[in-house]
């Protein structure tokens, strides 16, 4: 590219000898305030300059978006890379929520469902059922101290979103929600029609 420092010495340069050369033709502005006007918008300029090429610095390490998998990355949460982050495993069933929190290497920390928090038959499977679940691990995983936490969904059963918004509820911050359901590509021929 081109060198910025000698753009601006060379401009503000020109700025005095413009100015020069306006006040000896008998202009009838004062010395000082042509001056100002003109070498104030090379200062100006030189400002804007330092400030893009230090945002352009700042923005190559950050991104607002969690890293790959085996790409480093210079963001924390308390003090842990992504990789190293608890990750909250939900399993939406039509029929139930079960909500489990591992740490990184699969170590089960909390395991709750609809129904061990009390739900019975067709109760289990609502979206208030999930969000009391999720509120409850929660409140269990703050006790043993986590914090920040990955979200892994399985399954398209009614407590898919109310069991997220019950972890948070519950205290814990969300990083980043997977969606992890098997779909099948044409696979098993599915069961016949039920007559009624």
């Amino acid at each position: 590219m081109f060198n910025l420092h000698r753009v601006f010495s060379s401009t503000s340069s020109l700025c005095r000898q413009l100015s020069g050369s306006l006040l000896a033709n008998g202009s009838s502005w004062p010395q000082s305030a042509l001056q100002r006007t003109l070498c104030s918008g090379v200062v100006r300029l030189q400002e804007v300059a330092t400030s893009t090429t230090e945002s352009k610095t700042i923005s190559n390490k950050f991104s607002h978006t969690p890293p790959l998998p085996g790409e480093d990355s210079p963001l924390r949460w308390g003090g842990k890379k992504f990789e190293e982050l608890p990750i909250v495993h939900i399993k939406a069933t039509y029929n139930n929520t079960h909500i489990q929190l591992t740490d990184s290497a699969g170590a089960s920390l909390v395991r709750t469902s609809c129904g061990t928090e009390g739900f019975k038959n067709i109760k289990k499977s609502t979206p208030v059922a999930a969000q009391t679940a999720a509120i409850s691990a929660a409140a269990k995983a703050t006790a043993k101290g986590v914090a920040h936490v990955r979200v892994v969904v399985n399954g398209i059963g009614p407590g898919r979103q109310s069991a997220i918004k019950g972890l948070t509820m519950g205290g814990l911050e969300v990083v980043s929600i997977t969606d992890n359901t098997p779909v099948p590509h044409n696979g098993c021929r599915p069961r016949k029609a039920r007559r009624t």
